[in-house]
């Protein structure tokens, strides 16, 4: 008995150490997906960024379905035919699942890359074509390069994904700034430039895969098993591994939609506008979403660990355990993510000449910025309906989300502009929420705390207030970015202490709690 217990107890530790390396990687590797746009931005302009923004949320759609949740789906069949000491199953679901992922990621490339031209007419015009044409060339790797993950995952080594998605991040982002730092200095045009720099996804992606081939080479240290690998094998084991994938797939796709229906929707009504400079006035609209995407994977990466807890509990009919956690989930996420929200609307003229250079667009900044309060929240909600095998549900409300933004995109673009899609998105994300809520509670009722909430958003309306006063009596928009990177560094401190000192000064937050919080963070 007492082995069993250190068995046991070194499995946890296993999987605790694990989540923790994989959501570590995870956070740096979504950073760097985000916040490179920033510098990408500085060096190539608003209309670079306008055709990257537009084209790389197809890309992702493409490569979510063509991936179709085959890593997980094979780290889960792994799993156990280990517990079976079974090499053989291994070897034919590692063969089925490669043949899968290449026969998919195949197929999404000649798609994309054969209807390049009227996708790009969808899109922003025939000047994403090219970006379009060069960034569908991953689609023939990435889905290879998830076998790999998924194979150790499925032995319990979360290092190979975490290093991988570390390694081809930075190796995709690296490429991206000197190729466009080379071919601004060399006076290329705006869609080439936009299309130069799409080569650092396929090769980030390849950096990747030639790592975890060599990982796999020397793990592999098995006899040469003749494993019997017939086509009946292969339609056999294909349909375990997609009833167990395509539910993940549609899972994962949820959130892509959303960016992929601004590149359809946003430029067909700026084109019933004037149709003018539709790439520069959706390279400003993405100013402000590349910034959230950093905020939310913050907030995010807080709640991580508790969504396992939740699917674990509801499997053992534990609803008080699984409640504790609902709640644990949304007050954290509500302390967080509130003050980001205000705080980064009310800084919204110093961040964008820091981080952009100047202030155009600034408006429509700061409702997008706002909008990451419903977006933290929408994605947290999401991933508790997933974690309470409710994917299903979770995706219909995503493209009932997708409908809705479309229409309202296409309507309120063509009356505000651009700063229509900016509104479009802080409702749509608001409706998420709302249905998501709704739906988990009818399952698993649970306090809202609103309460608690509405003290959260006063302590996080004083905190914009205070850092965003002396704004009004000096000249911010003519500021270099020294200074407003040095205002907004200063008034994020000071904010922080004004939200946090408040909202325990009036009860909305736990000491013990906050206290435990920051010690488990640190």
């Amino acid at each position: 008995m007492e082995r069993e217990g250190c068995e046991r107890k070194m499995k946890n530790q296993t999987f605790i150490k694990g989540t923790f390396i994989l959501t570590i990687a995870t956070f740096v590797s979504k950073v760097l997906g985000s916040i490179f746009r920033i510098p990408l931005q500085n060096i190539a302009g608003d209309a670079v960024l306008g055709i990257f923004s537009l084209v790389y949320p197809l890309y992702m759609v493409a490569l979510i379905l063509s991936v179709a949740g085959i890593p997980i789906a094979i780290s889960k069949l792994i799993s156990e035919a280990r517990a079976q000491n079974n090499a053989e199953e291994i070897e034919r679901i590692f063969r089925t699942a490669s043949l899968l992922a290449l026969s998919f990621g195949f197929l999404s490339f000649v798609v994309l890359f054969g209807a390049a031209r009227p996708i790009a007419e969808w899109l922003g015009g025939e000047q994403t074509r090219l970006s379009i044409m060069i960034v569908s060339t991953t689609l023939l790797i990435s889905p290879y390069m998830a076998v790999y993950r998924g194979f150790f995952q499925g032995y319990e080594d979360m290092r190979p994904t975490a290093v991988s998605q570390v390694i081809e991040q930075f190796v995709r982002v690296v490429l991206i700034l000197a190729i466009a730092y080379y071919m601004v200095g060399h006076h290329y045009a705006d869609d080439l430039i936009a299309g130069g720099v799409m080569l650092g996804s396929p090769l980030g992606a390849l950096a990747s895969l030639v790592y975890l081939r060599f990982l796999y080479v020397r793990f592999v240290k098995k006899e040469k098993n003749k494993t019997d690998y017939r086509l009946q094998t292969f339609w056999e084991t294909g349909k375990t591994i997609l009833s167990i994938s395509i539910p993940i797939a549609i899972g994962a796709l949820s959130m892509a939609l959303f960016n992929l229906v601004d590149s359809v929707s946003v430029p067909l009504a700026l084109k019933w506008g004037d149709g003018e400079n539709v790439n520069y006035l959706f390279g400003l609209y993405s100013r402000g979403t590349s910034l959230v995407q950093i905020a939310t994977v913050f907030s995010s990466s807080i709640v991580l660990p508790l969504i396992p807890l939740l699917s674990k509990h509801l499997a053992n009919h534990d609803e008080q355990r699984a409640r504790e956690v609902i709640e644990q989930s949304y007050e954290w996420n509500h302390f967080i993510s509130w003050p980001i929200a205000f705080g980064a609307a009310a800084l919204t003229v110093p961040i964008n000449i820091a981080l952009f250079t100047n202030a155009e667009g600034s408006v429509v900044m700061a409702i997008v910025l706002f909008s990451s309060g419903f977006t933290s929240l929408a994605l947290l909600s999401t991933g508790i309906l997933q974690g309470m095998n409710e994917s299903k549900k979770a995706a219909a409300f995503i493209l009932v989300g997708c409908a809705v933004k479309f229409a309202m995109n296409v309507l309120l673009v063509s009356l505000y502009g651009i700063m229509g899609a900016a509104i479009s998105t802080l409702l749509v994300y608001a409706l998420l929420f709302i249905l998501n809520t709704y739906s988990i509670r009818k399952s698993v009722f649970f306090s809202l705390r609103m309460r608690s909430v509405a003290t959260l958003a006063f302590c996080a309306t004083v905190m914009a207030l205070v850092i965003a006063c002396p704004l009004a009596f000096v000249h911010a928009q003519q500021w270099g970015r020294f200074a407003s990177l040095m205002y907004v560094a200063a008034a994020t401190l000071i904010g922080a202490g004004v939200y946090v000192g408040l909202a325990l000064w009036l009860g909305a937050v736990n000491m013990d709690k906050f206290r435990s919080m920051v010690r488990k963070k640190l």
